[in-house]
């Protein structure tokens, strides 16, 4: 693995890890910026990683969120 390969690795465990420590966190792209101390290239690369992965989505309001947290359960055994 390359180092920068490392890096956006190790960038993406501590992504994760704090969502799911805190499952309501929901940041602005330039809060994530701020917090994680990320360039917007790299705070791009990463959210897009993320969000492929259907890890996080983006609200209505832009803030990035765990992808299955606050959703409504859709529960398949109504109308059976």
């Amino acid at each position: 693995m390359l180092p920068s390969e490392t890096a956006i690795t190790e960038w993406l465990h501590l992504i994760r890890a704090e969502y799911l420590e805190m499952p309501g966190l929901h940041l602005t792209k330039p809060q994530m910026k701020r917090l994680w101390g990320l360039d917007p290239v790299a705070c791009d690369a990463l959210i897009e990683a993320l969000v492929d992965v259907k890890f996080l989505r983006q609200t209505r309001q832009g803030a990035y969120v765990r992808a299955d947290v606050g959703r409504p359960v859709v529960d398949s055994s109504v109308g059976m």
